[in-house]
């Protein structure tokens, strides 16, 4: 096991307008930092490297819960003076990013502190870590305050140092950390196990998991598929594939038939009225079909002088000597109506001898 080394703790200031730049804000100063008006007995200066910012975002991605920004670090006077702590903001705990100039979050302004940082009521970002007091390393981030009062020109730090306990840090203790023996004994780990080995060992149980759930998966679907192909099906919900292609004959066959019924139907009426002025153009529009006898006589107009019988010759006696080859005033009024020349319709309608 690991010895618990106590670490002091320490605030410093930030000026929050300055600090936020592509939707985060900076929490932590890279590099050699102080208190804004120099750093009282024991409490700095502080350094924070790339190699310390990854072992802080590492550790707040592990907590449950999202780092707290109060108003004027209620948090850590609460017990002194009995009032509330509400959050004034929430640091999103995986959002953490380490850049050239310091540790960066993204934070979650609620309505109330949003309005006061708008209007400049406040202006700093205060935040509460533990540093190692050989190196002045920063080593965590607990949480933050929204004050107008640089932390470090008052009490704050051993303010937070006595919350925490024994007015020293804990690097083992978390928030909401679990039982670091009893984890070690879980994953198998000798009693020695150092973090990156506990972390390996996670990360092999998360693998494993995984792997196991894929699994699990690809046999179900397996499975449901297997059971598809072995169901019988219910035969009473299904015909023989030739009873159906009988029946799709046979209806086929109905409805030639109806057509065949409607299209002398249709036939039979235009040359009672006219609008069919013979025989040719009957047997011409039975070719075309339904459709096209349907609309022939929709816009052909009765002619009066061909209702009746088709074949009455209704010619003048003065027409004879011309062998029979000039219209007569009804035939030229259908040839007309039907778009027909004179000598088309002489041709499949001729004069009876």
């Amino acid at each position: 096991m690991k010895t618990k080394t106590p670490y002091p703790v320490a605030a410093c200031s930030l000026a929050l307008k300055v600090a936020s730049v592509d939707g985060l804000t900076r929490l932590i100063p890279a590099g050699r930092f102080e208190a804004p008006r120099g750093a009282l007995a024991g409490s700095g200066p502080w350094f924070l490297g790339a190699a310390a910012a990854q072992s802080i975002i590492q550790r707040a991605a592990a907590r449950s819960t999202d780092i707290v920004i109060d108003y004027e670090h209620q948090t850590l006077l609460t017990e002194q003076n009995g009032e509330p702590a509400p959050a004034s903001g929430w640091i999103d705990r995986t959002s953490l990013q380490w850049r050239d100039d310091g540790l960066y979050g993204r934070i979650d302004w609620k309505a109330r502190a949003q309005a006061a940082i708008d209007a400049d009521e406040y202006r700093y970002l205060s935040p509460v870590f533990p540093y190692d007091p050989k190196t002045g390393d920063v080593l965590d981030l607990l949480h933050v305050g929204l004050t107008n009062n640089p932390a470090i020109d008052t009490a704050i730090p051993a303010l937070a140092a006595a919350r925490l306990g024994s007015g020293t840090y804990d690097p083992t203790r978390e928030e909401d950390t679990v039982d670091r023996e009893k984890l070690i004994k879980l994953l198998g780990l000798s009693a020695d196990a150092t973090d990156e080995q506990i972390a390996e060992a996670i990360n092999k149980l998360k693998t494993t998991a995984d792997g196991a759930e894929q699994a699990i998966a690809a046999a179900q679907d397996a499975a449901t598929v297997a059971a598809t192909k072995a169901a019988k099906p219910d035969m009473g919900q299904f015909v023989p594939l030739a009873v159906f292609q009988e029946q799709g004959t046979q209806l086929a066959a109905l409805r030639a038939g109806s057509d065949v019924a409607q299209l002398d139907a249709l036939i039979e009426e235009g040359l009672k009225d006219g609008r069919i002025p013979g025989k040719a153009t009957a047997d011409w529009l039975r070719e075309q079909g339904v459709a096209a006898c349907k609309a022939h006589l929709k816009d052909a107009p009765p002619v009066a002088a061909l209702r009746g019988s088709q074949t009455t010759d209704t010619r003048k006696p003065d027409d004879a000597d011309k062998k029979g080859d000039k219209l007569s005033e009804p035939e030229l009024a259908v040839c007309r109506a039907t778009g027909i020349s004179p000598a088309d319709y002489r041709k499949h309608n001729p004069v009876e001898e």
